[in-house]
C-alpha cells in the first residue's frame, strides 16, 4: 500500500499529528525534546499527566473506543509493577496503520508506552508483533537498539512474537497467550477488569493510541482537542483500500465525512458501497457517503469506526461475492472454541456464496436471516457478531441484487477477482 506522508514538524510546533515524524531517535529527539518521563512515586507528574489526558478526550483507537484516562485508571488501581502491552498484531487484514506507525514514527509509539508505564507504575513494556511481520520487527529493533545506546528508555522494552491470526490481537486472547501459549480470546461482560500476564496486571494499548499519548504527554491536550469535533475530538488513521488508485493510510479530523476520506485515496469507478470498520464492519450505501466519521454519526447508520479502515467496492464488483469471501475468510480465523464460529461462519459463508452464483433456492435468505439470529451474541468473543454485522448490512445495502442473484440471475461481475486484502486466494 501507499501512504500519506506529511513533512516532520518542527520543533516547538505544537500540531497534534502523527504522519510525518522521523524515524530516528537523533530526528525524534529534534522535533521532540527528551522523553520527560518522571519517576513512578512522582504523584504530582502522575496526576498532571493523567488531567491532560483526560481533558484531551482520547478514546482508544484500537476498536473499542474505551476513554484512555478511565483504563489508565483501572491500571493504576491494580498496583505497582506490571507489563504495558503494546499491541502491534494488526490482525484486521485491511488494516495497516500499526505497521505504517511503527516503520516511520517508532518512537512516537515506544515513548507513549512508556508514559503509560511510568502511570502505572510498571516495569516490563512488550511490543507485540506478529510471526511474518519481519520488516516492522526489525524497524522496532533498531528503534530499541538506538534507546539502549542512549539510555533513552526509563522501563525496559522488548519485542515478542505471537502467531498471525485475526482473533490474536484481541487483548483477552493477547493475554491468555503469555499465560499458555493459545491465543484464545475469552468473553469479557466487564472490561473495568484488569488483564493479568501470570498474577501481574496487564495494560493492553494499541500503536496508534500509543502515539497519541506521547503526543498529549508533551503538548497538552489544546492541540489534540483542536481537531476533530467537540463530542469526538482528535486525528485518527485511516486505511483506504479496495477500488482505489492510491490504497493507503490517511491521517484525518474525527467527523471528516466518509466521501472527503474516500477521495483522498481517489476511487477508480464510481462507488457502489464502502465497508466501514474492517471485515467485521459493515456495508454503507451511497445515501450515508457523507456521515461524518465520529462514533455518533456512524452509530445513526448501523455503522462504528471499529479498527480504522474502509474498503472502497466499486460498481463493477458484486457486493455478494465479496461479502462471502470476507465471511470465508472470517470462519478460517476461528479461534475453534465454541459452535457459533466452527459452524456457524462456515454455513453462513456457504449460503452467501450459493447466492452470489445465483444458485441460492427460494429459502436462502430466510435461512440466512434464521442463522444469524442462532449465531449473535453467543460466541466467547466477539468474532462471530463482527461477521453476523457485516452480513446483515449486506442483506440491507444489496437488497436489490439480492433479489435478483435469488432468481438465478446473478450479476455479470460475481466472477471478478477480489480487489479486498488477503482474500485473493479465497474463491466462492
Amino acid at each position: 500500500m501507499t501512504h500519506s506522508t506529511s513533512p516532520a514538524p518542527p520543533r516547538g510546533d505544537v500540531q497534534h499529528r502523527l504522519l510525518g515524524h522521523p524515524s530516528d531517535l537523533r530526528g525524534h529527539l529534534d522535533a521532540h525534546g527528551p522523553l520527560n518521563v518522571a519517576l513512578a512515586h512522582n504523584r504530582s507528574w502522575q496526576e498532571s499527566l493523567m488531567t491532560s489526558l483526560e481533558s484531551s478526550g482520547l478514546a482508544g483507537r484500537g476498536g473499542g473506543a474505551f476513554p484512555t484516562s478511565i483504563k489508565l485508571a483501572l491500571a493504576y488501581s491494580a498496583g505497582i509493577g506490571g507489563t504495558i502491552v503494546v499491541n502491534a498484531m494488526e490482525g484486521e487484514p485491511a488494516s495497516d496503520k500499526d505497521k505504517l506507525l511503527l516503520t516511520r514514527a517508532p518512537h512516537l509509539v515506544l515513548d507513549g508506552a512508556q508514559y503509560v508505564a511510568a502511570l502505572c507504575r510498571a516495569d516490563r513494556i512488550v511490543i507485540c508483533i506478529p510471526i511474518g511481520r519481519d520488516g516492522v520487527a526489525s524497524a522496532v529493533r533498531n528503534a530499541m537498539a538506538e534507546r539502549t545506546r542512549h539510555r533513552y528508555a526509563r522501563v525496559k522494552e522488548e519485542i515478542v512474537r505471537p502467531p498471525d491470526r485475526f482473533v490474536a490481537g484481541e487483548e483477552s486472547a493477547l493475554a491468555n497467550w503469555f499465560n499458555s501459549e493459545r491465543s484464545l480470546p475469552v468473553f469479557r461482560p466487564d472490561k473495568g477488569m484488569p488483564l493479568r500476564i501470570g498474577k501481574r496486571p496487564a495494560l493492553v494499548h494499541n500503536t496508534e493510541t500509543l502515539a497519541h499519548v506521547a503526543l498529549i504527554a508533551r503538548q497538552g491536550p489544546g492541540p489534540f482537542r483542536s481537531r476533530g469535533t467537540t463530542e469526538e475530538p482528535g486525528s485518527c488513521l485511516v486505511t483506504i483500500s479496495g477500488d482505489v488508485v492510491h490504497p493507503g493510510v490517511v491521517e484525518v479530523d474525527r467527523g471528516t465525512p466518509l466521501s472527503e476520506i474516500v477521495s483522498l485515496s481517489q476511487p477508480a469507478e464510481p462507488v457502489q458501497a464502502l465497508l466501514v470498520g474492517g471485515y467485521g464492519g459493515t456495508w454503507v450505501s451511497p445515501p450515508y457517503f457523507g456521515t461524518p466519521y465520529a462514533s455518533i454519526s456512524l452509530r445513526t447508520i448501523g455503522a462504528a469506526a471499529g479498527v480504522g479502515v474502509i474498503v472502497v467496492l466499486g460498481e463493477m464488483s458484486c457486493g455478494l461475492a465479496e461479502s462471502a469471501r470476507i465471511v470465508r475468510y472470517l470462519a478460517g480465523q476461528s479461534a475453534g472454541q465454541c459452535g457459533p464460529c466452527v459452524h456457524g461462519l462456515p454455513a453462513i459463508a456457504d449460503d452467501l456464496a450459493h447466492l452470489a452464483r445465483g444458485e441460492g433456492d427460494g429459502d436462502v435468505v430466510a435461512r440466512l436471516h434464521r442463522r444469524l439470529r442462532q449465531v449473535n451474541g453467543r460466541g466467547a468473543c466477539r468474532h462471530p457478531d463482527g461477521a453476523v454485522a457485516l452480513v446483515r448490512s449486506a442483506l440491507e445495502v444489496f437488497a436489490t441484487d439480492i433479489a435478483a442473484h435469488g432468481r438465478g440471475e446473478p450479476c455479470s461481475y460475481w466472477r471478478k477477482p477480489t480487489t479486498l486484502p488477503l482474500l485473493r486466494p479465497i474463491g466462492l
